[in-house]
């Protein structure tokens, strides 16, 4: 579990550094989410044509249960993260991903690049 959170985790493979993912850091991850009431993988880094995908950690940047759900992991390493709808894409879903109304979601997540990231304050408009 993650305190304060609904989403859980399981580590699938051990990082290869105590390097760990920490706020504000600039991450690069290999990632594949599939729906879990339908099985659906709606997408893929591993996929033809497709890259990591890289995001600065704890600050907003994707859904609330990855965001908070890839604090602490070490470079190298896999997790699954299982994520409600309420720390996903919520209520409405993402039609346009096959993400309906309400779905859970399963990510497997693979750290693969840790940076440091901006030291500086975020301002919200």
């Amino acid at each position: 579990c993650i305190p304060g959170y609904k989403t859980t985790m399981k580590i699938i493979k051990e990082g290869t550094s105590t390097e760990k993912v920490e706020v504000r850091n600039n991450v690069t991850v290999h990632a594949t989410g599939v729906v879990v009431e339908t099985g659906k993988k709606f997408w893929s880094t591993k996929d033809p044509g497709q890259e990591p995908f890289q995001y600065q950690a704890g600050v907003g940047d994707v859904i609330t249960g990855w965001d908070q759900g890839c604090l602490g992991m070490a470079l190298g390493e896999e997790r699954l993260l299982v994520i409600p709808a309420e720390e996903g894409y919520g209520a409405k879903g993402f039609p346009a991903w096959g993400i309906p109304a309400g779905g859970t979601l399963e990510f497997t997540l693979e750290c693969l690049d840790i940076k440091e990231g901006s030291k500086g304050y975020c301002v919200i408009s």
